[in-house]
């Protein structure tokens, strides 16, 4: 085989499984995000965390919140749920950011298949 022919060859391969391995972190970071509250299932979104800490700043003890299978879900301790999602999401980001880094580096098939 001609020498070019397989070195694209090779790139090829490397980028379709670079690829892959990112949509698989990125796909693990969604279900990491995923928080369980009183029966409930919630996404977390900076949207929720947005909008669950305007309701603490306005001094809201409960509010209702429609979980991911639209149920409406009465969470009791706001300002306990706040701290938990916050939490929750920035740890998730922060693993997410730290394995895109360290998979980035890898620069052949073996290391990125090996990664995890």
């Amino acid at each position: 085989m001609d020498e070019r022919l397989e070195k694209a060859l090779d790139f090829s391969n490397y980028m379709l499984t670079l690829n892959t391995q990112k949509r698989l972190l990125a796909e693990k970071y969604q279900e990491s995000l995923i928080y369980f509250y009183s029966g409930s299932q919630f996404t977390i979104t900076r949207e929720l965390i947005t909008f669950v800490s305007v309701m603490v700043s306005a001094d809201q003890d409960e509010v209702v919140l429609v979980d991911d299978n639209n149920i409406p879900c009465l969470v009791h301790d706001l300002d306990n749920f706040y701290g938990e999602i916050l939490n929750q999401y920035a740890s998730a980001s922060n693993t997410y950011h730290t394995a895109y880094v360290n998979l980035k580096k890898n620069r052949s098939i073996e290391k990125l298949v090996d990664y995890d």
